[in-house]
């Protein structure tokens, strides 16, 4: 499956690499293979690597037979002996197991639910090729292997703790990218915003990158990929003379930073977001970190936690809910800013 398919899949790009050969191994593909795409037939035999990062290698034009290139399209015939160029390139440690711990709150032949600690890079990327939950995937499960992007189906950014679904075989991939298309994935989050949000809100806007900073995202008119997010909100408080709101946001959509960016072009920026922070009472919110770090309560990005997550196992078509409560220093928040914690609990009711 290319990654145009993913529609829903955050960060949709996915370039060609533009790399030097350094290795050169070969690898023969037994005849049981035959018919295979080429990329999974050489993917069961070279497991080391991901389908990803194989199909990266025929698209870059870095495996032949008999001096022949082999193409995306083609299939194994068996008995195939491939010449492949492996990139001198730190990328080639971006798909290896790493035994980094995993919080696995379900797991089952088809699919694992992670509770994503925050701090933790989803995919490998520029600045963080290693101690991605994708290398710890390949290590905790070896099976993820063998599927596109290690099973990975949708993201949560670097500093967005909570619960991601993934798949151990396509069959399971498959199920699960159709559900996000078909938006029928329901995927709930917890965020602590600045200002007084209203009860509820349904916030529409496209959403690409920013023209004036291309590391950010940011609403545009005429581009970008169409995306919803409703919000409710659980209680207001006040900081120094300044309100803040504990709210909960759905997702119709998931495009790259959909909360942040949808929040704060309304206003309502998300508590220490270090990048989507306009509008929002920079002293006041200067005064909180400090008292809060004062307390020995650190949170190192924006104030967002995925509490719940629910879909139809792809294959027993069991339909399953999970949740999960917010990291302590999230819940330390709240009780400083003294709004309970139990709170969080709300945002697991239905937000129209």
């Amino acid at each position: 499956m290319s990654s145009t398919e993913y529609s829903d899949y955050i960060d949709d790009a996915d370039p060609v690499e533009e790399v030097l050969p350094s290795n050169h191994i070969q690898v023969e593909l037994p005849i049981e293979l035959r018919g295979e795409r080429i990329d999974k037939a050489i993917a069961k035999v070279l497991t080391e690597y991901s389908r990803s990062k194989i199909q990266q290698w025929l698209e870059a034009g870095l495996i032949y037979e008999n001096e022949r290139q082999i193409q995306v399209k083609d299939n194994a015939s068996g008995n195939q002996i491939l010449d492949i160029s492996i990139p001198l390139d730190p990328q080639n440690s971006a798909f290896l197991p790493e035994n980094i711990p995993l919080n696995v709150i379900f797991s089952d032949e088809h699919i694992a639910i992670i509770d994503k600690t925050y701090g933790m890079v989803v995919h490998p990327a520029a600045g963080n090729w290693t101690g991605t939950l994708l290398n710890a995937l390949l290590y905790q499960f070896p099976e993820c292997s063998l599927v596109s992007r290690a099973g990975i189906v949708h993201r949560l950014d670097k500093d967005t703790s909570g619960l991601l679904v993934i798949a151990k075989n396509a069959i399971a991939q498959l199920g699960l990218v159709k559900q996000l298309q078909g938006r029928s994935m329901q995927r709930k989050y917890l965020a602590l915003a600045w200002g007084k949000t209203p009860l509820t809100k349904v916030i529409h806007g496209s959403i690409g990158r920013d023209p004036r900073d291309r590391l950010k995202m940011g609403i545009t008119l005429g581009s970008g990929k169409e995306a919803t997010t409703h919000v409710k909100t659980l209680c207001h408080t006040r900081f120094e003379g300044k309100d803040l709101s504990l709210i909960s946001c759905v997702l119709e959509t998931g495009r790259t930073h959909q909360i942040r960016v949808h929040l704060e072009s309304i206003g309502h920026a998300l508590v220490n977001d270090p990048v989507y922070k306009n509008r929002i009472p920079h002293q006041t919110a200067q005064t909180l970190k400090d008292q809060l770090l004062a307390q020995n309560i650190h949170l190192p990005g924006q104030f967002l936690h995925a509490a719940l997550l629910g879909f139809t196992h792809p294959l027993n078509e069991e339909h399953l809910i999970f949740t999960q409560s917010p990291p302590l220093p999230m819940l330390q928040i709240l009780e400083f800013l003294k709004i309970d914690p139990s709170l969080w609990q709300k945002s697991l009711e239905t937000c129209d």
